[in-house]
């Protein structure tokens, strides 16, 4: 009994375990922190990611055409097909981002025999998701209802002659964790670029209208193997 006694008193007085259970209180905490603080990280990494395609998307519509000495520049299906092509090969082979996300590229030209009526030409789309433009469809702004597009008091318009290639990109957030750690939901971009050259803003051409290449209609929803497959 003695022995059990001092057994006791000498547990009693041991504090040899009070680190270890302050750690195991705290460690949830600080486990919850990091991961936390790891999915928002990534989170702004992907944010980035889409900015960068919506840029890279506008900057080469507004490049693409086939030059001319004698003319206005033409755009092609193929043109267009290859510029949406380019955002796959920016990020889509390590985000499945046609899966999750879309493009929306328009036209903004001003009506023509008008002098800045401004009107959506034409609006191409691709990827899976179900996005609608918060800006417009093709055709808007005929009726002269269009201030231009952007936000309300910040909208990029179009010169008489002139296009804007304008793209809006959305993307459903894919956490690397878990959704308890991010409440993201759809990440968005806007960008847009002049068109560099004179061109036809006709029409977009079909190359061999024998053999016409897909058109990436907004009525669609794929992704890339789905649209060429």
């Amino acid at each position: 009994m003695i022995r059990l006694s001092a057994l006791v008193r000498r547990i009693l007085r041991s504090r040899s375990g009070t680190a270890l259970t302050e750690f195991a209180l705290a460690a949830p905490v600080l486990m919850a922190a990091g991961l936390w603080g790891v999915e928002t990280a990534n989170q702004a990494i992907v944010q980035m990611r889409i900015n960068q395609i919506a840029v890279l998307v506008a900057d080469n519509a507004a490049r693409v055409g086939e030059n001319s000495l004698l003319g206005e520049a033409k755009v092609y299906e193929a043109d267009i097909n290859d510029v949406l092509y380019g955002a796959h090969v920016q990020n889509g082979s390590s985000s499945d981002f046609y899966d999750h996300g879309r493009v929306i590229l328009s036209s903004l030209e001003v009506v023509p025999d008008t002098e800045d009526t401004q009107y959506i030409h034409w609006q191409r789309c691709m990827g899976k998701l179900t996005y609608a433009s918060s800006y417009g469809v093709a055709g808007d702004g005929k009726d002269g209802r269009l201030a231009g597009l952007g936000p309300p008091g910040e909208e990029i318009i179009a010169y008489k002659g002139e296009a804007v290639m304008f793209v809006e990109v959305a993307y459903v957030y894919q956490p690397i964790i878990s959704d308890a750690f991010t409440a993201a939901g759809t990440l968005t971009a806007t960008a847009a670029f002049n068109v560099r050259e004179n061109r036809d803003l006709t029409d977009v051409y079909q190359s061999k209208p024998s053999a016409p290449d897909p058109v990436a209609d907004c009525t669609r929803h794929q992704n890339i193997a789905e649209y060429y497959g």
